[in-house]
């Protein structure tokens, strides 16, 4: 993949994946009946949606495979507080995803944008699952929200500009990957040109109102330091200030003290079978 400091990450991945945490299980839940004997989380980083499958499917070997031998630590941490079955396997997607072996359940969440060619990435994931076996890929769904459109102070709309200047970059950043390879993102599409059958997607919302708990407003505000950083160099001097004004702790209009902080967003998880059994 991209050469994202995934570790330097690790915090802001675990809480923003623990802030997300209720889609995964609506998600499982749509797989019925599956009693998966093997399960992979291919790219699971810090190892917060591998955890949860791991305790809804307690007689499963359930592995949490990611590129980060960092991240892979703080999986296994993780499991360790739980209480949790979890064993974790250092492979780069996509290319060390060869000798992992199959299971009845793969996947993989937020992971696929990130590699150069998509519809490889699919293959490749498709390709470990056992006949019968399912996989669930989390690609799309809608922006988080936080703000309101009027803060108080700034111009309104800041979240709404920011959607934009982060989809441009996500743009860039799908450009330069090594050996990008354009394709109308229809991921159902996509999972049936992999070969799976009974192709389907569902959309979960997450729903955070205010008042917060502290572990949500700490993802918003880790969510807010990533724009304010990343966006730098396209921010107006307006929109900068106030972000900066949104990340001072001491001010009381900031996301750490305001009392109408919320996190609103949706997922979408894409769902195929592979022919078998």
């Amino acid at each position: 993949m991209n050469d994202f400091d995934w570790a330097a990450m690790a915090d802001m991945l675990e809480r923003e994946g623990e802030a997300h945490g209720p889609y995964v299980r609506q998600a499982l839940d749509e797989l019925g009946d599956l009693a998966p004997r093997r399960v992979l989380d291919i790219g699971s980083g810090p190892g917060v949606a591998a955890c949860r499958m791991a305790a809804l499917f307690p007689r499963a070997e359930v592995t949490a495979v990611d590129g980060s031998p960092e991240l892979l630590a703080r999986a296994e941490e993780r499991a360790g507080r739980l209480g949790v079955r979890l064993r974790t396997e250092v492979a780069e997607f996509p290319g060390g995803l060869a000798g992992l072996g199959t299971a009845d359940l793969v996947w993989s969440g937020q992971v696929v944008h990130h590699v150069g060619d998509q519809q490889d990435a699919l293959d490749r994931l498709a390709g470990l699952l056992a006949p019968g076996g399912v996989l669930a890929v989390v690609e799309g769904g809608l922006p988080a929200r936080s703000l309101p459109r009027d803060l108080g102070f700034g111009r309104p709309g800041l979240q709404t500009r920011l959607d934009a200047a982060m989809a441009d970059r996500f743009d860039r950043m799908r450009t330069e990957l090594p050996g990008s390879v354009a394709v109308i993102e229809d991921w159902p599409a996509m999972l049936r040109a992999a070969g799976l059958t009974e192709v389907r997607a569902r959309t979960f919302l997450v729903d955070h109102p205010a008042p917060v708990s502290d572990e949500v407003r700490q993802s918003v505000r880790g969510t807010l330091e990533r724009c304010r950083t990343g966006l730098a160099e396209v921010l107006d001097a307006e929109d900068a200030a106030t972000l900066d004004r949104l990340l001072d702790p001491a001010d009381p209009a900031g996301v750490d003290r305001r009392p109408d902080l919320f996190l609103l967003t949706a997922k979408t998880v894409h769902f195929g079978r592979r022919p078998g059994n």
